[in-house]
């Protein structure tokens, strides 16, 4: 497979960013898409509630109005969540889509739920041809638009180590059951040893999975979806997966969802790599960033975009007071040398890279053009 293009700019600007980021979409040849009369999805992440680190709705108009210039029929989608928070179903999830910013005002486009009212709505996409699922999950209207745009906010994550173009399609753009469906390898435990009886633990669980016994959090594996944010919410490290090898099967499955939502369509990708939170914009909360702004990318190609960010991201220097510096800092901390296991090690994150390359989705070897 030939190299892939993905073009680059940074933030440096004497015009309204949105212009330069439309610049960049033109100069990564999305003017050459066939619109004119064709749904469009545009998934993005609205953020959940209290989380302040999601991109904001500017950028998204600046992606709908591009759509419509080609005569394109664009909507904001994002698909409901497994876990309590205000996005669990589409009422909610809509509400706090307003309350944070995106509305048809604000995006200039309408907002769909892409796996409906419950979460209940999607298609089973078969995919025999893959590896490690053979039908995948997705949003009924997810399936049913013609082209997809993925506009993503890059950032960290505390599973699949970063958040990107991939993970915004595949998990995003999965049903409930689909995002079930890649969780569910894997159950955590819990050391009590190290069990501070925070309950925050409990708090982020959704399934109501975590019990405490004796001031000490359990995880009733018999309940457990597996997903995983209860060791990103412990502040001790007193939670980890019981399979060592769990991220990883999540970051695979991860990858070849991302390729069956893509399966037979047109698509194209943004990333927007600025205030690079440590975990996913699904928390109720940002921390500080983890690294500097990097700027935005814009390809045909979303593996190829994922690894040039990620790429990006290795060489620049921790920010101070973060996640990452201070586990830096920390004494006797043995170091990845590498940005993401170093701000979550439980990680894994270039198996969805590589898994996403093997379904043909993408490739990792790419030529960065960089627009000033």
């Amino acid at each position: 497979m030939e190299k892939s293009k993905v073009y680059f700019t940074d933030f440096r600007t004497k015009e309204p960013l949105t212009n330069k980021l439309q610049k960049l979409m033109r100069m990564a040849g999305f003017n050459d898409m066939e619109l004119e009369g064709r749904f469009v999805a545009i998934k993005m992440h609205f953020g959940e509630l209290g989380n302040l680190a999601f991109l904001r709705p500017n950028y998204a108009k600046a992606v709908a109005d591009m759509v419509k210039e080609k005569g394109g029929r664009p909507f904001l989608t994002d698909s409901n969540t497994l876990y309590p928070g205000f996005r669990k179903n589409a009422l909610d999830h809509l509400d706090c889509a307003n309350m944070n910013g995106f509305n048809t005002v604000t995006t200039g486009c309408q907002i769909i739920i892409g796996d409906g009212l419950k979460g209940t709505d999607d298609v089973a996409v078969q995919v025999p041809e893959c590896e490690f699922i053979s039908e995948a999950y997705i949003g009924r209207a997810v399936t049913d638009a013609d082209v997809i745009i993925s506009l993503s906010h890059f950032k960290g994550h505390e599973a699949t180590g970063f958040g990107g173009a991939i993970k915004n399609i595949g998990m995003g753009c999965a049903s409930r059951a689909g995002k079930m469906h890649q969780h569910n390898f894997g159950t955590p435990v819990v050391d009590p040893e190290l069990c501070r009886n925070c309950h925050r633990c409990a708090k982020e669980c959704g399934s109501d999975a975590i019990k405490y016994i004796d001031g000490k959090a359990y995880i009733d594996p018999e309940i457990c979806k597996g997903c995983g944010r209860c060791i990103g919410a412990c502040a001790f490290d007193a939670i980890h997966n019981i399979n060592d090898n769990a991220n990883e099967v999540l970051g695979r499955k991860m990858g070849e969802y991302a390729y069956a939502v893509l399966k037979g369509k047109p698509h194209f990708h943004i990333a927007i790599a600025s205030d690079i939170s440590p975990n996913c914009d699904c928390h109720e909360e940002n921390d500080a960033p983890i690294l500097p702004d990097l700027g935005m990318f814009a390809s045909f190609d979303p593996v190829a975009l994922d690894t040039a960010a990620a790429d990006m991201a290795q060489k620049a220097t921790a920010m101070p007071n973060s996640q990452l510096s201070d586990n830096l800092n920390s004494p006797g901390w043995k170091t990845y040398n590498d940005v993401f296991f170093d701000s979550n090690p439980a990680i894994r994150w270039k198996e969805t890279l590589e898994q996403a390359e093997k379904t043909g989705l993408g490739t990792r070897d790419y030529e960065l053009v960089t627009m000033r």
